[in-house]
């Protein structure tokens, strides 16, 4: 090599030796290493490289590289009591920014949600629209429109919970209660709008019931109502033959049993085939192959006319479902407690990735 040619290789450091201000620590100790290291460093190649020069040559680029080689090891020194000073300034305010960063988390829809969501979604695409009302009704709009009978067991307190207020006089009042279903809202629906009507109610319900794997004292329910002129139970049963077929799987089947409510006649359960083991029978269907999902039957006669609904020109019909059992179906979910708990572990379970 001649000492041309080691010079020209100058140029290079100087550049690094001019970045060197703006390193940070991992990156200082890698250029201190590629630079000065006694294997394989960039200076110490050069100054190997300079037995093979000439007298002069050697006095030139030694001199060189050895000046270069101060300036790094001061560029070197400098930097790291810069960065020393930092990590102190962060630590005397109590921020270590060397830590490692926390994840974060990122949020998602409960399971009950999107079941929730989802089958308002269907319902929307069938011409219903969204209603919502007060959870703290009076006995009339709880049980006396929807045709309960006043010695009805539902209205006992082991069943039902009472507010201790006083009762709210006239003929719509009575003693107030935290709603036992979301059917106050059919009745406030059609009296505020009368018929027709086509409307789905999602909603908080309370009962005095235990909190077991498949009962809880605040739950979910999602009704349905559709007056109009000339509905049958023939419409109910597309209606909700479809519903099931769009939300579980298009080969679901579906089946109606004989029932009763006091605001329905006639009434029915709707079941379908059981999505666990696909109606071979299983622990969660009782061996049956089917699970109940709903409620539903013809709007009551009288329920129509203490809504002030001519029964003899319009009818209708209604259903109720609990969301939380249709997620527990959904999922294949055994206990409903799981639902409440708050349990990130279970719920990122059910959230699908990156949740």
């Amino acid at each position: 090599m001649t000492a041309p040619d080691a010079l020209a290789e100058f140029q290079p450091l100087r550049d690094r030796l001019a970045r060197v201000p703006s390193l940070d620590a991992p990156a200082l100790a890698a250029e201190r290493i590629a630079v000065l290291g006694r294997k394989g460093g960039e200076l110490t190649r050069l100054l190997k490289s300079v037995a093979t020069l000439d007298d002069a040559g050697k006095r030139r680029v030694g001199a060189a590289v050895n000046e270069l080689k101060r300036a790094f090891e001061s560029a070197f020194a400098e930097r790291e009591a810069a960065l020393d000073r930092e990590r102190q300034a962060r630590e005397a305010a109590g921020t270590d920014l060397t830590m490692p960063g926390r994840g974060r988390w990122i949020g998602a829809a409960h399971p009950v949600t999107r079941v929730i969501d989802e089958i308002v979604g269907l319902f929307r695409e069938l011409g219903f629209t969204v209603a919502g009302g007060p959870e703290a009704e009076t006995e009339w709009y709880n049980f006396g429109a929807l045709n309960f009978p006043a010695d009805h067991p539902a209205m006992d307190l082991h069943d039902t919970l009472y507010l201790d207020l006083p009762p709210v006089p006239g003929d719509r009042g009575g003693r107030l209660l935290m709603r036992t279903h979301t059917s106050p809202v059919q009745i406030r629906t059609l009296l505020e709008a009368g018929a027709p009507a086509r409307v789905v109610i999602p909603g908080l319900a309370y009962r005095n019931d235990p909190f077991d794997a498949s009962h809880a004292p605040a739950f979910t329910q999602l009704e349905g109502l559709a007056v109009d002129e000339g509905v049958s139970f023939v419409d109910l049963k597309a209606t909700l033959s479809h519903f099931a077929r769009r939300f579980f799987a298009p080969g679901t089947r579906v089946r109606f049993r004989p029932s009763f409510f006091p605001f329905t006649e006639p009434s029915a359960e709707m079941d379908v085939g059981c999505q666990l083991c696909g109606g071979s029978g299983c622990a969660a269907c009782k061996g049956s192959g089917w699970m109940e999902i709903l409620g539903c039957g013809m709007v009551h006669p009288n329920v129509l006319e203490s809504c002030g609904v001519d029964a003899e020109r319009f009818t209708g019909f209604a259903f109720g479902m609990g969301p939380h059992r249709i997620a527990m179906l959904r999922y294949g979910i055994p206990d409903i407690r799981l639902l409440y708990e708050g349990d990130m572990r279970f719920l990122r379970q059910l959230a699908g990735p990156g949740q």
